[in-house]
């Protein structure tokens, strides 16, 4: 955990943690080969745009090093060993970086819970294009972003410092609503019509905003940032 909780609330470290997750999706996705490189390059221009950021910033040196390697593994995309490889290479990077902003335990949990649910969203539009793919990489990601979340809720709340009130009742309810959305978009995989993907990609970005309004809130809680003084 890092000593200043005001780094838990730094936008380097949420933007890095973020990148870092999507940048580990589009890793995992490429290296089981379910889709073709179209989602590999999606995902890794999507990793790199969220994290450019906070690599440019002072002394994210191994942000940086991530960038190149998000680069280098989107060249390689029809090689999906390779591109895994490198992409994985780039998000640790990313997550390197992010953790010495906010610490190791907080950066992984914002990186799953994030990567997870965004990877998600991103991942069923593919299915969207042709529903007969395996649905089993939709169900692991919507897992991998409750684990997440679940997890942030534990570290954020077991460091106890939130203030009563409003704004906490609301960080609990953004982030019990973001599991609640991600178990229906498991619920939603198991018809098996097209229309049970349309509905589960559907849930994802209703779960994308909400996940994004609990990892911002939980951590200006913590951090005592603007008006949560």
């Amino acid at each position: 955990m890092p000593s200043d909780l005001t780094a838990l609330s730094d936008p380097r470290f949420i933007l890095l943690a973020w990148g870092a997750g999507l940048a580990l999706v589009a890793a995992y996705v490429s290296l089981v080969r379910v889709v073709g490189t179209g989602f590999t390059w999606l995902a890794a221009g999507t990793a790199a745009l969220v994290s450019f950021a906070g690599a440019i910033s002072a002394g994210a040196i191994w942000a940086r090093v991530g960038l190149v390697g998000l680069l280098a593994g989107a060249a390689f995309a029809r090689r999906k060993g390779p591109a895994g490889a490198l992409l994985g290479f780039g998000g640790v990077a990313l997550l390197v970086d992010a953790a010495s902003i906010g610490g190791w335990l907080p950066a992984a949990t914002a990186s799953a819970a994030l990567g997870g649910v965004t990877g998600e969203m991103l991942l069923g539009h593919w299915y969207l294009i042709d529903p007969r793919l395996p649905r089993w990489a939709l169900r692991s990601l919507a897992l991998s972003g409750i684990v997440g979340l679940a997890l942030e809720g534990l570290v954020l709340g077991g460091l106890g410092g939130f203030p009563g009130g409003g704004p906490t009742v609301a960080f609990w309810a953004l982030l019990a609503t973001s599991i609640g959305l991600m178990v229906a978009v498991i619920g939603a995989l198991r018809y098996p019509a097209y229309s049970g993907v349309m509905a589960a990609t559907g849930l994802s970005y209703l779960a994308v905003l909400t996940t994004l309004g609990a990892i911002f809130l939980g951590r200006a809680l913590l951090s005592g940032l603007g008006p949560f003084t």
